[in-house]
């Protein structure tokens, strides 16, 4: 994936090992790099998707823009809910509003739209350069059960920013 210069106020947020959309060290990774903007409380992604990520010709699969606005829109709660970093998606509604190119430099955006403590409504979208936005999502994240998490605990090890590795 292709990046772009970001503002200085921006933050970057840790990626893992594996994970399809951030894993570092996945072979058929997507390797995108998510960002906090706290003062507009969002996560960004500027990102440009490359063609082998298509479903027709210059159109990025649907499955692809789905990967993205989940793992978006779920990450926005890592600017609230600090050491609690493994949310999972309970529910997902997907709005594809126009086709989302390949090769040109888009943004993604994730935010919370209303919080609890073991659940959470999140949104993302992605925008052309324009602002037009291609695709939408509204999601429900929950908190997986502590057998889950304690079963995810050595992962955290793994679990940083970029820079730092």
């Amino acid at each position: 994936m292709s990046h772009t210069t970001v503002p200085a106020h921006w933050h970057l947020q840790p990626t893992s090992r594996m994970c399809f959309v951030c894993g570092r060290e996945n072979p058929v990774g997507l390797h995108i790099q998510f960002y906090e903007d706290r003062e507009q409380q969002q996560v960004i992604v500027p990102i440009t998707i490359p063609d082998q990520y298509q479903g027709y010709p210059g159109i990025t699969h649907g499955g692809i823009i789905t990967a993205i606005l989940d793992e978006v829109s779920g990450r926005a709660l890592m600017m609230t809910k600090g050491e609690d970093l493994f949310w999972v998606t309970a529910k997902l509604e997907m709005r594809y509003r126009q086709p989302t190119p390949t090769g040109v430099p888009l943004t993604a955006v994730g935010w919370v739209v209303r919080q609890r403590s073991r659940a959470a409504e999140v949104a993302g979208e992605i925008r052309l350069p324009d602002g037009t936005v291609t695709a939408e999502v509204a999601a429900v994240v929950v908190c997986p059960p502590a057998e889950t998490l304690q079963s995810w605990e050595q992962e955290k090890d793994f679990w940083k920013v970029e820079q730092d590795i």
